[in-house]
């Protein structure tokens, strides 16, 4: 090959590889074009460093089948940080088979002073032997390829960050959002134990009031009524544990630790059901159907934790007192906010006016609990 077709390669690489924006199909056109441009080289490979682990990773080879790479001249490249050719019996140090290639060169992937990775060529069934021009050339692709391959990097962890972050969002207000971005640590997958106060909220009557109505129509009434109240659980930092048809699971105090967590469930309460008077006076002005919501409060230790894989992880509390908290919901009626008398022993100071009541259960229990009508100024 001459050097004006070479230097016309190498012009066209960084339109080519960045023009392909799947991480996937970029490794396998970057051992595709080696093949291609390289004279005498027959197979091809592609092994990427995973950044945790520093184990090397096969992520892409030509042709289809069987591949063939040295992972000890591949850690070499990575270690020395220079391309170099490989001859059959040149080197005693490397006994793995190279099943019928005499002559092989590699090239680590160089971004910005990191290793990303290493590319190979091999002369399998060929009979050139590689030159140091072919070296030359396999590392200016090997550049392009690095710089290629660290740009789809960037973009797959933004990616994923973005998609961390809606789903964030999705639970959390902006504020505890972005805290957890950027203390990472404090959101792996997994769980733990903590002292919570949890608020669940309910549409009274849901049933029969939808029965009559298109689907459409329940869907704005929902939309409507969520995004007048979502505010009011973040305004008071508590996070959205999950939606459950008409009901919301709300929890106060995690995944940040919060020793007001008590007062600000039932600050929030009270004012989601003032926010539930603005919206119906709202919505009646306009003839649309209104509705009106219960709300039950309880503290009790769950296991809270995100689940599910990092980009589509949900965060989510588990415990007895869950299952409590929907037992005061059930007591409570259109309009009403109940809490826990656990709950009360530990918010008494900042309540204004609340009555005793006793909630019987479908389980035949008789929970004691507190209605609470207003806060102290």
């Amino acid at each position: 090959m001459d050097a004006e077709r070479r230097l016309a390669i190498l012009y066209e690489l960084p339109l080519q590889f960045g023009g392909e924006m799947q991480l996937d199909l970029l490794l396998q056109m970057i051992v595709g074009r080696l093949v291609d441009i390289i004279r005498g080289s027959a197979r091809a490979a592609l092994i990427l460093k995973d950044p945790l682990t520093n184990v090397l990773l096969l992520k892409a080879h030509v042709p289809p089948g069987k591949p063939s790479v040295s992972m000890t001249l591949a850690q070499r490249a990575l270690e020395q940080r220079v391309g170099f050719i490989w001859q059959r019996g040149g080197d005693s140090t490397v006994t793995q088979a190279e099943d019928s290639a005499d002559c092989a060169m590699y090239a680590p992937l160089l971004w910005k002073g990191k290793a990303l990775g290493v590319v190979s060529v091999d002369n399998y069934q060929r009979n050139r032997v590689f030159d140091n021009d072919d070296l030359r050339l396999l590392v200016a692709v090997a550049q392009h390829a690095a710089m290629a391959v660290a740009n789809q990097i960037l973009q797959e962890e933004l990616r994923c960050e973005s998609a961390i972050k809606s789903n964030l969002l999705r639970q959390f207000s902006p504020k505890i959002a972005e805290r957890l971005l950027a203390h990472r640590g404090r959101f792996r997958l997994g769980g733990e134990r903590c002292e919570v106060t949890i608020l669940c909220s309910d549409i009274r009557g849901f049933t029969n009031l939808s029965k009559d109505m298109e689907p459409e129509g329940i869907v704005e009434m929902l939309n409507d009524y969520f995004s007048g109240l979502i505010p009011v659980i973040f305004a008071y930092d508590g996070s959205v544990d999950k939606y459950v048809g008409d009901a919301i699971l709300s929890v106060f105090g995690s995944p940040e630790p919060d020793p007001n967590h008590y007062e600000k469930a039932v600050r929030a309460a009270l004012k989601m059901q003032e926010k539930m008077r603005d919206l119906n006076a709202t919505r009646k002005a306009q003839g649309k159907v209104i509705c009106n919501i219960g709300i039950g409060v309880h503290c009790g230790e769950v296991v809270h934790g995100f689940v599910g894989v990092l980009e589509g992880m949900g965060f989510t509390v588990i415990g007895d007192a869950v299952n409590r908290t929907a037992r005061y919901c059930e007591g409570a009626n259109a309009g009403e906010v109940v809490i826990s008398s656990e709950l009360y022993q530990r918010v008494w100071r900042i309540i204004q006016h609340a009555e005793p009541v006793t909630i019987d259960t479908k389980d035949k229990e008789h929970l004691t609990a507190y209605l609470v009508k207003s806060l102290k100024q």
